[in-house]
């Protein structure tokens, strides 16, 4: 018999490749220099991503290989934590809107070339839907120099007009992101350590007004959320200028921030144009003329489903124009008045709601002081109410009785409403 050596002891015929993965291997191999994918059969397209380097340049990869495997291979080599649902689901569009936040998120004023964002636009405007922006860095401040006796001339002759820009400026990147839909933005900075400023942790003027002008020239948008910065009145009515009637903005997002009474006039004026479907003003400063405003405007809206007032200050001069407003209106679906100091007035105010109004589902009156005679008036219109599913008064020192009637309303409620949804499934 004869034998045949082969110099590789572990070579055998039974793992020898087939030619054509071969060619695919070398493809692979070669793909910088010679870029081969359209061409191929969804097969060999699959067996391209998941060998293919993730380090291939982006230039090369970014508008030739589709959504798949390759893309979820640089998101998990990249990044611990990857929630691709929050991108629809694909890991191409979580990639570039990951890697475009990293650019913003590290950009310094003066320092950074506003270039090293606007070179990413062209390989990633078709797939960033979503833009999370949790840090914006200020400009690096210059150390103060003691002045020398001629140190007040030079100073006149050479005045520092200070940076170009206080933040990231939005107006050169926003227009340019064809298919931007959900914005959320936080001025502020991560692990700033011993070296903390307030100032780290709010809009200027300036910031505010480039950002307003990108904001209209974002006509894709359907979702802005502005929190945490220290927004108060002047600026919130600066941004709502330039938001009137933008063509695709649904859902609005100013919580936590400094906004008071001339702010809540500017929403109310945006709510009559504009087709918000979702407005979170939580935690601001608004009070009884504010809520009146946006109470006005209510009574007029058929697009608004969910409105959160929680955390502020509207008292029952603005608890009682909320719920005369809701009596006018046959779309408003959620609400939510927690921790705003009404009583029992307020309460009187949404029983009459309760009674005449079936769109409602859920209301939210919690850690305010209904009283007694609240939770008693609450009782006695849900007694009349088939729609609301949820009802939260908690800490609003409502008796028990009346509580455990109201909770037990709404369960008869969800029941209604379960019934009714498996009827509509079964009829499609």
């Amino acid at each position: 018999m004869r034998r045949i050596i082969a110099e590789d002891p572990n070579w055998s015929l039974v793992i020898v490749p087939c030619l054509s993965n071969l060619c695919l291997q070398s493809i692979v191999t070669n793909f910088e220099e010679k870029p081969i994918f359209r061409a191929l059969t969804p097969t060999q397209k699959a067996f391209v991503q998941e060998r293919l380097s993730t380090s291939v340049p982006l230039r090369v990869t970014a508008n030739l290989i589709g959504d798949g495997v390759y893309w979820k291979r640089c998101c998990e080599q990249r990044w611990d934590l990857c929630d691709v649902s929050l991108h629809g689901n694909s890991w191409k569009q979580m990639f570039f809107a990951r890697q475009m936040e990293h650019v913003i998120e590290l950009f310094i004023p003066d320092v950074t070339e506003p270039n090293a964002v606007l070179e990413m636009v062209p390989l990633c405007k078709n797939y960033v839907k979503r833009l999370d922006i949790s840090q914006l860095l200020p400009p690096i401040k210059e150390p103060q120099k003691e002045e020398d006796e001629y140190g007040s001339e030079l100073a006149s002759e050479n005045e520092y007009d200070g940076p170009s820009m206080d933040h990231f400026d939005f107006s050169i990147l926003l227009n340019k992101l064809t298919n931007l839909e959900e914005l959320h933005l936080v001025y502020s900075v991560k692990q700033c350590g011993m070296n903390f400023e307030w100032e780290m942790f709010e809009m200027t003027d300036r910031d505010c007004e480039s950002l307003a002008k990108a904001l209209k020239s974002c006509k894709t948008l359907k979702l802005l959320r502005l929190h945490q910065s220290h927004v108060e009145d002047k600026k919130c009515r600066l941004l709502v200028k330039f938001l009137l009637d933008h063509p695709s903005l649904r859902e609005l997002d100013f919580s936590h921030n400094l906004i008071g009474d001339k702010g809540a006039r500017a929403i109310g004026k945006l709510l009559t144009r504009s087709k918000l479907e979702t407005l979170n003003m939580c935690d601001n400063d608004i009070r009884g003329p504010g809520a009146k405003a946006i109470a006005h405007a209510l009574s007029n809206n058929s697009t608004l489903l969910s409105l959160n007032l929680r955390l502020n200050r509207l008292r029952d001069e603005g608890g009682e124009a909320i719920g005369k407003a809701l009596l006018n209106n046959n779309s408003l679906r959620h609400l939510h008045l927690g921790g705003n100091e009404v009583t029992l007035p307020t309460a009187i105010a949404l029983s009459k709601v309760l009674v005449q109004n079936n769109t409602l589902k859920s209301i939210n009156l919690s850690c305010n002081k209904l009283g007694v005679d609240g939770g008693r008036a609450l009782e006695e219109a849900m007694s009349h109410n088939t729609g609301v599913t949820e009802c939260d008064i908690r800490l609003t020192e409502v008796d028990e009785q009346s509580v455990s009637f109201i909770n037990q309303v709404v369960w008869t409620n969800q029941s209604l409403e379960q019934k009714r949804r498996a009827q509509e499934s079964k009829a499609k």
